[in-house]
């Protein structure tokens, strides 16, 4: 195993061991042999479960639940939170999630079923939250799709974060689910920087196709944040008020900003990261973000984790706050429309007599 190794197409450098896992490696060169690896293929693995919506109780969360179509994503951003949740299928956070990447095939038969029972009450479900529902394998699989047609079908409110242009795809659905107040989605742009882009989220759409996306998504009617996430202390920072900017330009109403968060194995990843492709800056974005965390590289508590605390958080969430309000991007969120939702018909097997 080697360490510190790009590879092409994939963000993780680094594959450490899943935390639950009863033994560790450790990388090791010897000089023994060296080769250059091909770009590591996509691997495809079902995942069976009984339930699609997951609930949680998180107060600094705006919903009380989510769908998560995919579990890994093909985007490989190297700065992703979600990493950690590789670890429990008994796989690596670092190439595995990238690589390996588990799909709910009934997903669509599954919320439909959970959606017809008689005590099930509507409330905005985020779609995507994790892992990005439309990352590249959805173009084949379209589990998403089969998901947004349920929730079309039974105009239920829906709250989506992508940074994904193969959500073009299903404009047909949104656009009529907005015209019902039933959706609204944030596209996440980390940077305008193409080439730092290209090296930190490798299978994500370009800085600018973003944005077009973001203008699409407007134009077609739909209510669209720019979602400023994550931002990294000496690496992006300095670019929140030009990505503001960027996207009201092409058409957002609205915006959201999130630190970068380091739980679990993101911390060594995304520093082995940042040693292989910014080399002398991994030290000082470490060293702001203990800043932002009283001393500790993350906190996870509520209210801090996505944010930070101390002064420097406050100067980041201060020009924050005066770039929304200059730009006119300080626009509620639109209340999406819950009385609308229609359950489907409960399974039977007897046919109907008429």
């Amino acid at each position: 195993m080697k360490a510190n190794l790009a590879r092409k197409g994939r963000g993780a450098v680094i594959s450490p061991d899943g935390r639950f896992d009863a033994w560790q490696r450790e990388a090791a060169e010897d000089g023994w042999w060296i080769e250059e690896e091909e770009a590591p293929a996509t691997e495809l693995i079902v995942d069976s479960a009984k339930t699609v919506i997951t609930y949680n109780n998180s107060p600094d969360i705006p919903y009380d639940r989510s769908i998560n179509p995919y579990r890994g994503c093909e985007h490989g951003c190297a700065y992703c939170f979600a990493r950690p949740s590789h670890a429990y299928l008994g796989l690596s956070p670092g190439l595995d999630f990238e690589t390996r990447i588990a799909y709910k095939a009934d997903a669509a038969q599954t919320l439909r079923r959970e959606l017809a029972k008689p005590g099930y009450v509507c409330r905005p479900v985020a779609l995507g939250i994790n892992t990005d529902a439309w990352q590249p394998v959805e173009r084949r699989l379209r589990v998403t799709r089969g998901i947004l047609e349920v929730l079309a079908e039974t105009r239920h409110a829906v709250t989506i974060v992508t940074k994904s242009a193969l959500i073009l795809r299903d404009l047909d659905l949104l656009a009529e689910m907005a015209r019902g107040d039933l959706v609204h989605v944030a596209v996440s742009i980390t940077t305008l920087d193409a080439d730092l882009a290209r090296a930190m989220e490798p299978r994500a759409p370009s800085p600018q196709r973003r944005l077009s996306v973001i203008a699409a998504l407007a134009q077609a009617g739909i209510p669209t944040a720019v979602m400023v996430a994550p931002l990294i202390p000496a690496l992006t920072d300095h670019e929140l008020e030009n990505i503001l900017a960027a996207a009201r330009e092409a058409g957002a109403t609205s915006a959201g900003y999130i630190l970068l968060r380091l739980p679990h194995e993101v911390k060594p990843l995304f520093r082995a990261w940042l040693e292989s492709h910014r080399p002398g800056c991994a030290e000082h974005v470490y060293s702001l973000m203990r800043q932002l965390h009283g001393g500790k590289e993350y906190d996870s508590a509520y209210g801090s984790r996505q944010r930070g605390s101390g002064p420097l958080a406050e100067i980041i969430a201060q020009r924050f706050r005066n770039a929304v309000r200059r730009l006119g991007l300080d626009a509620p969120y639109l209340a999406l429309d819950v009385a609308a939702f229609r359950p489907p018909p409960a399974a039977t097997p007897q046919m109907p007599l008429f």
